[in-house]
């Protein structure tokens, strides 16, 4: 958040499993679809937050398997869980919140009164939240008979069950709409509130999210039936909440043209973008650079001088690209390497994606741009 000077002009707010990760698309289209979007467009004025039920460890996890931009803000655990920046600073304040009448021991022995209850791996077990898996048509008898119990014990907690599957016990404090909360109320009494926010999820345990006033909701069309239900309940006719026909990633770029929040327009999905400009930012040229990159490298494009020619015309002659071990090239010189690239990743699964887009002028039209470059091929 250090790099805003003033409120952010978008906040998305998004789950990650089936929400901004669509597992059911192996090439990760839809994702990659938005972080184009996202790096081209928002990186440099906007926040991206991750709202998740996973844990540190299997959120970790997650960033190995799937490309995911970095995020600035990341909940995790069901909200109970703040962390900042790439290294994930904790947020202690967050924490020392949720301590108020929650008693970790006293809910592991009510629990364990409970055999449809099955204590979910080791490393979804927080400070804070105690998960299990539950079956479906248990599911409402066992939360209301435990709630009862935990009452009894003077605890006040929060249940939450999921996809199905999941029950999640929190203190009565936490989850993801509060965590929201209490992140906004943070960001105002620093001048950074964002002018939008848009919350995005598909379970049960998002639900919480849409609740948060003044925000701007979207179901991807996809989203579990216990989230549906609940929209079909307490959201419907709210038109600041929208039921997309889109599914994941794909879902978010709908709401943000449905609410008019900004550029929707992918640049994966303008073809020949690279040479389709018109007042673009230092940021959306890098990203336009590498979808040309990934396209010649997989033969998409037509293999032509005048493109190459562009190109050199685009970068200024005395321009540099520094790598990270510290080789200082010429970019004309990186464009001439290209051409001996062309179709070398033909009928392979190659993406390149770029992430943590900065620029800053050094001087008049001089432009210093840092960011992650990243490559799959299968």
């Amino acid at each position: 958040m250090d790099r805003l000077n003033g409120p952010a002009d978008l906040m998305i707010v998004s789950d990650l499993d089936f929400t901004m990760v669509d597992h059911d698309d192996p090439e990760n289209l839809a994702l990659l679809r938005f972080n184009a979007l996202w790096e081209a467009h928002y990186r440099h004025n906007s926040l991206l937050v991750y709202s998740t039920g996973r844990s540190p460890t299997i959120y970790g996890e997650l960033r190995k398997q799937k490309p995911l931009l970095t995020p600035d803000i990341t909940i995790m655990s069901v909200g109970t869980e703040i962390t900042y920046g790439e290294s994930m600073v904790p947020d202690d304040r967050w924490k020392q919140y949720l301590d108020h009448n929650w008693n970790r021991e006293t809910v592991m022995e009510e629990t364990a009164k409970f055999p449809e209850l099955t204590l979910q791996s080791e490393t979804e077990q927080r400070p804070q939240k105690i998960s299990f898996y539950l079956e479906k048509g248990k599911a409402s008898k066992v939360m209301q008979a435990l709630s009862k119990c935990l009452e009894k014990r003077g605890l006040d907690v929060k249940i939450i069950y999921s996809n199905g599957i999941a029950l999640d016990i929190l203190p009565k404090a936490a989850g993801k709409g509060q965590a929201l909360k209490f992140l906004l109320e943070k960001l105002k009494a620093g001048g950074l509130i964002p002018i939008n926010t848009l919350v995005c999820g598909d379970s049960g345990n998002d639900a919480e999210l849409f609740t948060v006033p003044e925000v701007y909701g979207v179901l991807v069309s996809n989203a579990q039936e216990e989230l549906v239900q609940w929209y079909a309940e307490n959201a419907r006719g709210n038109a600041q909440i929208i039921h997309a026909t889109e599914r994941c990633a794909a879902g978010i770029m709908q709401a943000i043209v449905n609410f008019s929040l900004g550029r929707n327009v992918s640049p994966r999905d303008i073809s020949d973008s690279m040479f389709k400009r018109k007042n673009l930012s230092p940021g959306h040229e890098v990203v336009m650079f590498y979808l040309f990159y990934e396209r010649w490298r997989r033969g998409e494009v037509e293999n032509s001088e005048q493109y190459i020619q562009i190109l050199r015309s685009i970068f200024h002659p005395t321009g540099n690209f520094v790598h990270p071990s510290g080789v200082d090239q010429p970019m004309h010189q990186s464009i001439d390497t290209l051409v001996n690239l062309f179709g070398d990743k033909r009928g392979i699964d190659f993406h390149v994606w770029v992430d943590r887009v900065s620029f800053a002028e050094v001087s008049l039209g001089s432009w210093l741009v840092k960011f992650d470059k990243w490559e799959s091929s299968d």
